[in-house]
């Protein structure tokens, strides 16, 4: 289930505005398109669709998922959203693709909670890959314990006002809520101006280890920093194990192909 913050139209209407303007944090995934030559990418929890947006405006053919539908909806409005093939659902509901690269970024690997999750995720994805597809995301170092700094959060610490294009003003903070170690929460607060209405979301993350992360199916080629948060995360560049084949049945059992 995807947080408020995603899932609530008239918080998901809001969400590009407060995030910074210029999203360094996807050149990154940009430059390891090009990188790897992938011609047609999965963008795995797309949210409001600006990386898939960006992608297609440089000629790649994107299949953006993402279980919240009020953000598609907002990223159906963007430019170059026409080119973008949008489906409302998650990695475990996709129809038959074959893509050269899925990509999860920001803290979308994070939010599965569970090892039957995410290993219902990882399997969602090696499925819509070609043979010897790769598979990049990111996920924070806990080694960093960003939850540290987050537990100065406060209202008055992180307090802000955001015009939006429409002439209304939100106000916006953060508070970190819970810390239970692999574990962590924290609450964003949401006041429109128009009518006073105050809007929540709750987030929990899930901070794992790098030996933590189970990628079954997958060989980890390398495991990357990240360029715009060095020392924070790890970025698993991952290749599906296409010297691996299932096992098929003949007449006298299981043999390998």
């Amino acid at each position: 289930m995807a947080d408020d913050l995603f899932a609530v139209p008239r918080l998901a209407a809001v969400y590009d505005a407060l995030e910074p303007a210029v999203r360094d944090d996807l050149e990154p995934y940009v430059a390891m398109v090009a990188e790897f030559k992938a011609e047609r990418v999965l963008d795995v929890g797309c949210g409001t669709g600006e990386l898939a947006c960006l992608l297609a405006g440089l000629g790649i053919d994107v299949i953006g998922v993402d279980p919240a539908a009020a953000s598609l909806e907002v990223a159906k409005g963007k430019e170059f959203a026409e080119k973008v093939s949008w489906i409302h659902g998650d990695a475990t509901t996709l129809p038959e693709l074959q893509v050269d690269l899925a990509v999860m970024t920001g803290n979308v690997a994070q939010v599965f909670l569970t090892d039957e999750e995410w290993a219902a995720t990882v399997a969602g994805i090696l499925k819509a890959l070609k043979p010897g597809g790769r598979f990049i995301f990111e996920t924070r170092d806990p080694a960093y314990k960003a939850w540290e700094q987050w537990a100065e959060w406060t209202r008055e610490s992180t307090y802000r006002e955001v015009l939006l294009p429409s002439g209304e003003t939100v106000a916006n903070w953060g508070e970190l809520t819970r810390v239970d170690l692999p574990y962590v929460s924290f609450r964003g607060t949401y006041v429109f101006s128009s009518d006073g209405a105050v809007l929540t979301s709750d987030s929990t993350l899930w901070f794992r280890e790098r030996d933590q992360v189970s990628l079954d199916g997958f060989v980890v080629d390398e495991v990357r920093d990240a360029p715009d948060r060095p020392g924070m995360e790890f970025v698993f560049v991952a290749r599906s194990a296409d010297n691996v084949r299932w096992a098929v049945r003949d007449m006298t059992g299981f043999v390998s192909t």
